[in-house]
């Protein structure tokens, strides 16, 4: 009679647990476009301003946001740990390759997450606080918008090594390129609709210097590259190391626009890079290039649903990671 009531008991317990406990799990793993509706509800404005700041600062700024945030998530998701300092415990991801004396805009990010801590302390994460501030960055800069859906979680720990074999390279081949995309869950019209943030920005001589002068070891410029743009370059990126760290414009046209003229640019042989120009020159992807140069309302739209796929890679909910009170270092 004993046992019987003990599980009795010990059922009805597991019931009770069951309804409050999994409900409460489930709630937290899912990302919502109203997640601190109630617990931080001016955040939104706290992001746009810091990002209008920074960009009437710094007219580079909007490029820079967004390929922090793409850096961030394209290394085991959108958990911030890009923004993490080198500690005694793991080397971050700030000094990888792909990012070492390249990487711009953690100052802002870090002053935004400073202003939210004030209102709402230990609440808003800074990977959260990334993938608004990207999204108020490309509207401003005349870009689309899209819905952000909050409550990620951020990363406790970065890896210097996975950063470096997981960014795609502007040297790679593009079966390489589609290949870490899609290891993120990612298809062929993200790698084609993503790689439209060209159209802003700038990039450092010594990722595409080799086209100018070298390239592919036969001491001759690419014979694709447009004379006009090659004469240009050459001025701005001097043969010789001295020029690495120069940088010229991914689209010299709207350099500061975001707009669809990265893809009329290929069309011409004025794709800076050589993985940009590797679009227009392999099936898989020409169609859909060419498709975006002439339709840049059909490019917003996919521009905009990549950038959703993309804020959701590998993101932390729930009870993993935490909410770094700085974006630089760990709670401890």
């Amino acid at each position: 009679m004993i046992c019987r009531l003990f599980t009795i008991y010990f059922t009805f317990f597991l019931c009770l647990l069951f309804t409050f406990f999994v409900p409460y799990v489930h709630s937290n793993n899912q990302l919502d476009t109203n997640f601190y509706d109630g617990s931080c509800p001016n955040l939104a404005t706290i992001v746009r301003y810091g990002v209008w700041s920074a960009i009437k600062n710094d007219n580079r700024m909007a490029a820079s946001l967004l390929r922090l945030h793409f850096h961030d998530c394209i290394v085991n998701g959108c958990d911030a740990s890009v923004l993490l300092d080198d500690t005694p415990y793991f080397t971050g991801e700030k000094n990888a390759s792909p990012n070492r004396n390249s990487l711009r805009g953690m100052e802002v990010i870090d002053n935004i997450k400073e202003q939210v801590e004030r209102q709402c302390p230990s609440t808003v994460s800074c990977a959260d606080i990334l993938s608004l501030a990207v999204r108020e960055a490309i509207d401003l800069v005349g870009g689309p918008s899209w819905p952000v859906a909050l409550g990620r979680r951020d990363a406790t720990k970065a890896n210097r090594m996975e950063a470096n074999q997981q960014i795609p390279s502007p040297f790679e081949p593009l079966d390489n390129i589609i290949a870490k995309f899609t290891s993120k869950g990612l298809n062929l019209r993200d790698v084609v609709a993503l790689s439209g943030a060209h159209t802003i920005g700038y990039a450092r001589c010594l990722t595409f210097k080799r086209r100018l002068f070298d390239f592919q070891g036969s001491g001759r410029p690419d014979p694709v590259l447009a004379s006009s743009l090659l004469s240009k370059l050459q001025s701005t990126c001097p043969n010789g190391d001295t020029s690495n760290s120069y940088i010229a414009p991914l689209d010299s046209n709207t350099t500061l626009t975001f707009d669809n003229e990265y893809y009329r640019n290929l069309l011409y042989n004025k794709g800076l890079l050589e993985s940009d120009m590797a679009l227009l020159s392999d099936r898989r992807t020409s169609s859909m290039a060419y498709f975006y140069s002439t339709d840049q309302y059909s490019f917003y739209n996919d521009f905009a649903a990549s950038m959703v796929k993309l804020s959701n890679v590998g993101v932390l909910t729930g009870i993993q990671g935490q909410i770094r009170r700085k974006c630089g270092s760990v709670n401890y």
